[in-house]
């Protein structure tokens, strides 16, 4: 077969197999296989798939994730969450709709100490839900700020998504991806906040809540044991004073000590956080393994240098194959997880991106950022369904509610696309590349 021949054959077969229930590890697996055999036997086309999965996982750096997950579990549960409230209260101040502001500020807080998405629209969106509904927010937008805001965290390092884009796109430095995420992330949550402003202001949503000086003295006091594991893991990595994994393995040991001392963790906890993230861990470790397989075949087959100039073809503008790009990942996002998404089409994107001169780094934000939008839409948005469930809503009123707030982030990563800067200037700065 030739190769769009093939890349469509295993494009058929993978959305078949995932369409009838079978997971997306195993649809990866088969339909890779399947698409082999017309160029290797079927016998060693086995032999080399379970070859390659044992090589994929064969990776120091991939030991970064099950402990990025497991502390992510450990702040979840040991109250750290509460405390961050507390201070996106206070930095919050009397804005109109400031309890929305404070509650995108601490997703952006706890997202980003957690590393998770959905932990931090669980966390932060059952604390803040009640004190919203106190004042008089509508309980639909009250949902949709929180959903919006969460993945804010996937772009706010430490963040095991950017490891696993380092992994699968040859080695771009882990470091220098997270700091390349600061700013994004930050423009990610400011546009949340901007849509939000606008509504309260509309819809008159004054806080009728004030902090004495003491307040917010001791919001601050009390958050800065939270907020020193970002300086911790994060200074340690770009200083290079340790590795990613090292880092990974100083953040378990850092919030396992803050949440013991808070007394909020209990053995029983810690018992369902490892089990929690050994679940999770043996999740995302089996996507890479398989995609691995689907490396293996994508380049045996020469698709993504077929992909490639077919999309050269389509247009020499650089702008417009841009735009296409993100077109595409917004669209796989909507019914694809985050892992499995740029496990599969890194290394078909990546080449084009390449070829029209885009940064590698700059590509893999670009990539993350559009499956922060897939996070918050239907059908397959884990956020979204977290988020709803907890404000024990309908799904219906909240989309409606967070279409402004798509349309802000589309246009946020529309500026991040475009204005490679925003990406780079941070790890330019500290001369990570």
């Amino acid at each position: 077969m030739s190769p769009l021949l093939s890349g469509l054959f295993l494009l058929v077969v993978f959305i078949f197999l995932i369409s009838f229930g079978v997971p997306i590890s195993v649809g990866i697996i088969l339909s890779s296989i399947l698409t082999v055999l017309s160029t290797i036997p079927f016998d060693s086309s086995l032999q080399y798939a379970a070859q390659r999965m044992f090589n994929g996982l064969d990776n120091f750096a991939l030991l970064a994730i099950p402990f990025f997950v497991l502390a992510g579990n450990i702040m979840n549960r040991g109250g750290i969450a509460l405390r961050l409230v507390n201070l996106a209260m206070v930095m919050a101040g009397r804005a109109p709709g400031s309890l929305a502001h404070a509650n995108i500020i601490a997703n952006m807080l706890f997202g980003s100490i957690s590393g998770s998405s959905v932990a931090a629209a669980a966390a932060v969106g059952s604390t803040m839900a009640p004190l919203q509904e106190k004042e008089g927010y509508d309980k639909a937008f009250s949902a949709a700020v929180n959903i919006a805001s969460a993945p804010t965290g996937l772009l706010i390092p430490p963040s095991s998504v950017f490891i696993v884009y380092s992994l699968v796109s040859g080695g771009v430095s882990v470091a220098a991806l997270f700091m390349a995420g600061y700013l994004p992330g930050i423009l990610m949550g400011v546009s949340c906040m901007i849509v939000a402003l606008m509504y309260s202001i509309k819809h008159k949503y004054f806080s009728k809540t004030t902090f004495t000086t003491k307040e917010k003295l001791m919001a601050f006091w009390n958050a800065i044991p939270s907020l020193m594991l970002i300086v911790i893991v994060i200074g340690g990595i770009v200083a290079g004073i340790f590795t990613a994994t090292e880092g990974a393995a100083i953040a378990v040991a850092y919030s396992l000590a803050l949440s013991f001392l808070y007394r909020t963790l209990s053995l029983k906890d810690l018992w369902s956080c490892l089990v929690s993230s050994g679940l999770t861990s043996g999740i995302v470790l089996f996507l890479i393994a398989s995609s691995s397989v689907m490396s293996w075949v994508l380049s045996l087959t020469g698709i993504p240098q077929a992909i490639t100039q077919a999309m050269l073809s389509v247009s020499s503008n650089k702008i417009v194959l841009i735009l296409l790009m993100n077109l595409i990942l917004v669209a796989v996002g909507t019914f694809m997880d985050i892992t499995a998404a740029l496990l599969i089409f890194t290394p078909i994107l990546l080449p084009v991106a390449t070829q029209i001169g885009m940064d590698p780094l700059h590509f893999g934000v670009m990539m993350v950022f559009n499956m922060c939008l897939g996070n918050i839409t239907p059908p397959v948005g884990s956020v979204l369904f977290v988020g709803v469930g907890v404000a024990k809503l309908k799904l219906e009123p909240v989309v409606k509610q967070l279409v402004p707030f798509f349309i802000a982030i589309f246009i946020a990563l529309l500026l991040v696309t475009y204005i490679p800067g925003i990406s780079l200037l941070l790890p330019k700065l500290l001369k990570l590349v």
